[in-house]
């Protein structure tokens, strides 16, 4: 009887040390952070163009909006939903049984 607690305490905390050792990443790589980064600029730069004394100025009024319209509707969305290199090239890999069914 005892022997049987000690072997389920034992197998616990083995489970529960496997399963800490499991590490979880972000299925984002360094061109995201590139898109990112650039889009945060890109809207910064905006935000600067707006606040541009002449309120009624092309500054203010045609070419800030558009660079905030690109850095929010374009390049942040762009930037989330980018596929990074290795799930490109494990996508297009064909695997070993649609290799076997081809052939």
């Amino acid at each position: 009887m005892a022997n049987r607690r000690r072997d389920r305490q034992r197998n616990r905390a083995r489970g529960r040390h496997e399963t800490s050792q499991v590490q979880l990443s972000l299925p984002y790589d360094r061109r995201n952070g590139i898109v990112f980064g650039a889009a945060i600029a890109l809207i910064l730069i905006g935000y600067i163009c707006m606040a541009q004394p002449p309120v009624d100025g092309f500054l203010s009024l045609t070419l800030a909006p558009i660079l905030l319209v690109i850095g929010y509707v374009f390049l942040i969305p762009m930037a989330l939903l980018m596929k990074s290199q290795k799930e490109l090239n494990t996508a297009t890999k064909p695997t070993e049984s649609e290799v076997e069914t081809s052939a």
